[in-house]
């Protein structure tokens, strides 16, 4: 079998030879219904008869790996798809550093590693979970596609994680694959792992800023995982991030076009302030301060995914060569770390610091740094735009020490700009830095679907480019009526 094509002759299209493992296929095939179940009550609301111009993984050659085509959601060929194994390969990192990768778990990773893939896993329907709703606002077919499009997908990436668990650990990870379709988003008795993926996204906004902010740390936990000992986990997580970047793509171009339609709304009314927010809301376009508020929010609960910056657990992984660094193999050291520092950002008698500790215990430091030199570029795309258009304002990212929930800073208050305050200050003001009950309400008050061809929503710009070089007025959605 060629690993670079995808076999669609079985029920769950492959590239692993599903076929010839019979133990394996039977029990993904026992898997399906419920996963089918599951997408049927927790996926897109309303629009499961619809045909979606959706692309299709048929090959992980990069250079031409999918093709585009109108599909009903329900009958998307989810599939198991890993990137082609490379010869020779070794663990990049850890102590085991220089010897040939796993292709079977090692048996004192077991449980570690099951950890990392049930927590990755558990990701990935909770944004579908949370996402659910939006298609009944979509501002446009080609944003409601867009939507689609990353909601099948992050479908394949449990797929993928529930393949992993119910080839290489038995009856646990059977038991781990059924509890990734029991959990919910937000639920009370069975919420999902992370805090971030138990929050509401109630508008496109918030959409845009989760495909940008929170889709970006997952691209990051990826990149770090791809370079694992556990050669089939590295495999799974290369073809992914393939995917990973078309997610961004809609984040970064979808705040883009939002900015870009309130810098013309206001030229045109002849608004000179950015900063007048009922001037500008009376336009019907969404403030930049607004905008501010909602980034200040998404960028500090994707923050939190990384976990605290210094962690035992982090270097553990690191150690048993499970999780190395973002890019690692490209990074000049030993890539053991027995003996290196890294700075980290901690609370000193009152101040924020840094301080060296040994570079181990700081992997997430480092990654949360790496993700953050990565968000960063999108912020000078968007401040270009208003720029360009002749306003005075800029798109920042807050200080670390902001709305914290988890790690050095989860007990104390600090503004966007880092400076410590108390608990009334905090309560006075907070409403100026994250979004308040009266913006979530006039942003819900914008939220008016479009469904007709080639026509957007009053308060977001049309793409600069089609998908699949499609022209503005093509049909990205049919829906049923």
């Amino acid at each position: 079998m060629n690993v670079m094509n995808v076999d669609y002759s079985t029920k769950i299209p492959n590239n692993v030879n599903l076929s010839e493992d019979r133990q394996v296929l039977k029990a993904l095939e026992g898997w399906h219904p419920g996963y089918v179940d599951w997408w049927n009550d927790m996926g897109p609301d309303g629009f499961q008869q619809s045909l979606v111009y959706l692309r299709t993984a048929y090959s992980v050659d990069p250079r031409g790996w999918a093709k585009f085509d109108y599909v009903k959601m329900p009958d998307y060929r989810w599939g198991i798809l890993l990137a082609p194994q490379e010869e020779n390969r070794v663990v990049p990192f850890g102590q085991s550093y220089g010897e040939p990768a796993w292709q079977e778990v090692p048996g004192e990773h077991r449980a570690m590693l099951r950890r990392l893939i049930v927590i990755q896993g558990d990701t990935e329907p909770a944004s579908v979970e949370q996402q659910r709703y939006l298609g009944k606002t979509a501002p446009s077919l080609y944003d409601l596609r867009n939507l689609f499009q990353v909601n099948v997908e992050e479908g394949r990436h449990l797929w993928a994680m529930v393949y992993l668990l119910q080839k290489y650990f038995g009856r646990d990870g059977r038991e781990e694959a059924d509890d990734l379709l029991r959990r919910r988003s937000g639920d009370a008795d069975s919420p999902r792992m992370l805090g971030a993926f138990n929050e509401a996204t109630p508008d496109w906004l918030s959409f845009f800023m989760f495909t940008y902010f929170t889709d970006r740390d997952g691209k990051m936990q990826l990149h770090s995982l791809a370079q694992s000992g556990f050669d089939p986990l590295s495999r799974t997580c290369r073809f992914m991030l393939t995917e990973e970047a078309h997610h961004m793509f809609v984040g970064e171009t979808g705040i883009s076009r939002v900015v870009q339609r309130t810098c013309e709304a206001m030229r045109a009314a002849g608004v000179d302030d950015p900063r007048d927010v009922a001037k500008v809301r009376a336009l019907g376009v969404i403030d930049l301060p607004t905008i501010q508020k909602k980034l200040n929010l998404h960028y500090t609960l994707s923050l939190d995914l990384f976990g605290s910056e210094v962690s035992t657990n982090a270097a553990n992984a690191f150690n048993a060569g499970i999780k190395g660094r973002y890019r690692e193999t490209q990074i000049e050291d030993d890539h053991r770390l027995q003996n290196d520092t890294y700075p980290v950002l901690k609370l000193v008698n009152g101040e924020i610091r840094r301080v060296d500790e040994p570079a181990l215990t700081a992997l997430n430091m480092r990654l949360r740094d790496d993700y953050t030199q990565d968000c960063a570029k999108g912020l000078l795309r968007w401040n270009k735009i208003i720029s360009l258009a002749g306003y005075d304002f800029r798109l920042t990212l807050p200080n670390v020490a902001f709305h914290r929930q988890i790690g050095e800073f989860k007990d104390i208050h600090a503004t966007p700009d880092g400076v410590l305050i108390d608990d009334a200050v905090w309560n006075r003001r907070k409403t100026d830095w994250l979004p308040s009950t009266d913006d979530g309400d006039f942003i819900a008050s914008l939220m008016n679907p479009v469904s007709e061809i080639g026509k957007f929503a009053p308060w977001i710009s049309p793409p600069k480019v089609g998908i699949d070089n499609k022209p503005g007025d093509f049909e990205y959605v049919k829906i049923e009526t």
